[in-house]
């Protein structure tokens, strides 16, 4: 593309939005030139579509509306350039770009100056890049392993100049600015079709770099001890015990002071306080204050690797509905239960109905599923009914086993009669039924200890066992990881 043809298709976006940062404006370029437009007269045939990898949809639709009604983008006069971008024939020698100015701020050496909105002007280092990985991107050749690594490590260092903790969607930005940049070489590809928007993989080898790169820094966590000696039952070996995992998706996991307005005193006095919530009828309004106000010391004792049964008696609500919902709110931001019930009421039925119609017919162990559940769903509706069949399909189309998940148990079995033994070290829900269809109480263990002994609700029962892993540091075991982490990223999303 010729460079005057490049300047008016600049000014042809720049009409219509002139304030556009400079690496946006050229990621849109990029895409544009992908596509084949040379001339501003191709822009008209430019639809929404095309542009949504690098323009938010109503910023697209913008666009392409006033190109369609222009026919052809008129080029602005330079002399009208109203922000000193790339644009500007003649920008002012004393007037320095977004980008040189983010640059010069977040060299190494200097000062560690932030910008919240430095994604929108950082530069891909595309010129650092190996001459072998420059040729394989220029040629439309998919670059090997080895060079696509390299890539990442060079982009994410340069990341972390600028920003020393990126977020997901800043990683995620970037990387839909280099698919979009070289597509044939970069996008996610499997049998000539591209999964999803294409950009996934990318900004996933991203995101892990940079939390590799800030590892150093993280904080760590001790895993939860075994209780003392003075208890009779016997104890859960350590290793057996359910693993701690890091920070990763939480916004408040380990406040570093206690709040002005709070003692050692007043906290102590408001624990003893929610101790009391437990055994008698409370305002839901009431605990979630003192959850607020008490957050820094839950997240203390549990962060040091306190074991689940001392947090029983010294935070006996973190195991309950709304003590776990408040608690898990601070600590990710994130209202579990309404956001697990907005997302169920969105994508559930169409889950279903792939699992039904497309996946049963092709893995038998799908189809058998089906049957079964059918079977034992009886005259149960609704929005329950379909949860619980569309966890149990979830298990049988990811090939993991169900008594990971599920302990059944008589009717009538207590808390105290469960064989805690027999329970994963792992968070478990206990059926007192033979089928979660026809259950009407429902337990939840965690390190083999009966922790809430009286669920009525399968959906509270599946959303205290989600919670739990966030909120008391547990990874996802290895026999649910892929059950587990379809629901974190479709159902619960961060």
């Amino acid at each position: 593309m010729a460079e005057s043809e490049i300047q008016r298709i600049n000014s042809a976006i720049t009409a219509v939005f002139p304030d556009l940062p400079v690496a946006v404006l050229n990621s849109v370029v990029d895409t544009l030139n992908a596509l084949g437009a040379e001339t501003t007269d191709d822009l008209q045939y430019i639809t929404e579509g095309d542009l949504l990898p690098v323009l938010k949809p109503v910023q697209a639709r913008r666009l392409v509306v006033s190109w369609a009604q222009n026919n052809s983008a008129a080029p602005i006069p330079t002399s009208v350039c109203p922000s000193p971008v790339s644009i500007c024939s003649n920008p002012p020698a004393s007037s320095p770009s977004p980008a040189s100015t983010t640059s010069t701020s977040s060299s190494p050496g200097g000062s560690s100056t932030f910008h919240p909105d430095w994604i929108d002007n950082f530069q891909i280092p595309w010129q650092k890049l190996p001459e072998e990985l420059l040729q394989s991107l220029e040629r439309q050749k998919r670059p090997s392993p080895r060079l696509r690594r390299e890539m990442i490590r060079i982009v994410a260092s340069e990341i972390m100049k600028v920003c020393s903790n990126p977020t997901k969607r800043n990683t995620t930005e970037i990387g839909k600015r280099m698919v979009a940049k070289y597509p044939k070489s970069l996008q996610d590809v499997i049998e000539g079709d591209v999964v999803g928007p294409g950009y996934h993989s990318l900004a996933k080898q991203l995101q892990a770099r940079v939390d590799n790169v800030k590892r150093p820094n993280t904080p760590k966590i001790k895993k939860r001890k075994p209780a003392s000696d003075g208890y009779d039952t016997e104890e859960v070996p350590a290793k057996q015990k359910a693993s701690v995992q890091d920070t990763y998706g939480c916004v408040n996991w380990e406040l570093k002071y206690l709040p002005l307005s709070e003692t050692g005193d007043s906290q102590q006095e408001k624990k003893e306080k929610l101790k009391m919530f437990q055994e008698m009828n409370y305002n839901t309004d009431d605990m979630k204050k003192l959850v607020q106000s008490t957050f820094y010391t839950q997240r203390k004792d549990i962060n040091k690797g306190t074991s689940i049964r001392q947090l029983t008696q010294e935070w006996p609500f973190l195991f309950n509905e709304a003590g776990m919902a408040a608690h898990f709110q601070e600590l990710t931001g994130v209202s579990l239960m309404e956001c697990f019930l907005a997302n169920v009421d969105k994508k559930c039925r169409r889950l279903l109905s792939f699992l039904k119609s497309v996946d049963a017919p092709k893995h038998k162990q799908v189809q058998d599923a089906f049957i079964k559940f059918q079977t034992e769903r009886g005259q149960l509706d609704g929005c329950s009914g379909d949860i619980i069949q569309m966890v149990l399909l979830l298990l049988a189309h990811f090939g993991e086993k169900e008594e990971n998940l599920f302990h059944y148990v008589d009717t009538t079995c207590l808390a105290q009669e469960v064989l805690t033994e027999k329970l994963p070290a792992t968070p478990c829900i206990i059926v007192c039924g033979s089928s979660c269809f026809t259950a009407g109480t429902f337990m939840l263990s965690i390190d083999q200890e009966v922790v809430n002994d009286h669920i009525t609700s399968f959906i509270h029962a599946f959303c205290l066992l989600f919670g739990s892993y966030y909120c008391f540091n547990i990874h996802y075991p290895v026999e649910l990881r892929s059950t587990l982490e379809f629901f974190q990223r479709s159902e619960c999303p961060e």
